[in-house]
């Protein structure tokens, strides 16, 4: 106090360089609080309403004749404007072209006349996630495959649906709608309102490999292998219930997974025009019934050709008959 009196009430130096240092701390926090948000705003802006229209020639537009578009359309660069506000072409309408700063060079021409992607990094999406608010949406979605990003539009926070990610990634599979409905995460009023959009395809099992039908319940690599190999003897399954033909397979492991396989497009059986020898290694034929086929086709006329008719003649024992019966048979060819 009596320095201060003595000063004539005037502050010391330490005083005021420590104000004075004090207020620029006060403004630096404050231009970094702004310049985040900035930052922040300027992200997630580019997300919802990308700024950048890509302006590119195709060399197929009919626009672009003659010699003049032929050398215009030998370029494999063209400039990018920045035009703000609404959708390329109408900005590109409003603006007259004049609204354009900076031009930039373009990165080469995609097959067909196609733009790439804009990508963004890792962290923009995740601040673009943080920053944004939800919006609700309902669409088909396969809860083995779809983005973290959808999950997020169908209703997830982030934390749930990267939790959704991390189990199939971890080797999870969602089979069935009811499996999505038992995840943690997933919560009933979302999943009574999503329910009818999910959509996890069947597994063909003229198609698929050993891999998928690993995923199948109550199959492992032994009945993976063998309903493999028992298509390729058969030529294409026909019917779903074939695979009750493996050994082993039985109607309980059928049940377990009936509602999750279909039967897709096969080629058609030969019969009527195999070889003795290979219609012998056809699982319900065996070498004394390609022995009769073949005999029954030099004897009958090709009207009664028809697996009914090997069955009536004592060719094929009737249980294999039927099974045959029902297999997809490509018609006798033309007498």
């Amino acid at each position: 106090m009596k320095d201060f009196k003595k000063r004539g009430g005037k502050p010391s130096a330490s005083f005021v360089v420590g104000s004075v240092a004090l207020l620029f701390l006060i403004i630096g926090y404050q231009a970094a609080l702004f310049i985040s948000k900035a930052s922040v705003a300027r992200i997630v802006a580019n997300h919802d309403h990308p700024d950048t229209v890509f302006v590119y020639l195709d060399p197929l537009d009919s626009l672009y004749s003659g010699a003049a578009g032929a050398s215009l359309a030998s370029s494999t660069h063209a400039t990018l404007g920045t035009v703000r506000g609404g959708t390329g072409a109408e900005r590109s309408e409003a603006s007259g072209g004049a609204e354009r700063s900076e031009a930039v060079e373009l990165p080469e021409l995609a097959p067909a006349g196609r733009s790439k992607a804009r990508r963004y990094s890792s962290s923009a999406r995740d601040i673009w996630r943080a920053n944004t608010k939800r919006r609700y949406e309902s669409f088909r979605f396969d809860p083995n495959t779809v983005s973290v990003d959808d999950l997020m539009r169908l209703g997830f926070s982030q934390k749930q649906a990267e939790s959704i990610d991390n189990y199939r990634k971890k080797g999870g599979r969602f089979r069935r709608k009811s499996d999505f409905a038992k995840s943690y995460v997933v919560e009933d009023s979302v999943y009574r309102r999503l329910e009818k959009y999910i959509d996890i395809p069947k597994i063909d099992i003229n198609r698929a490999d050993s891999a998928a039908f690993e995923t199948l319940p109550g199959i492992g690599k032994f009945f993976a292998a063998k309903m493999v190999s028992y298509r390729r003897e058969l030529g294409g399954y026909s019917y779903p219930e074939q695979l009750m033909d493996i050994w082993h397979f039985d109607q309980e492991k059928y049940d377990g997974l009936k509602d999750l396989i279909k039967v897709g497009p096969s080629e058609p059986y030969p019969l009527w025009t195999l070889p003795e020898n290979e219609l012998a290694r056809h699982p319900y034929i065996d070498k004394r019934a390609a022995h009769g086929i073949i005999i029954f086709r030099e004897n009958s006329p090709v009207a009664e050709w028809t697996v009914g008719n090997i069955i009536k003649a004592g060719i094929l024992d009737p249980g294999l008959g039927k099974k045959l019966a029902r297999c997809k048979i490509a018609p006798a060819p033309s007498p």
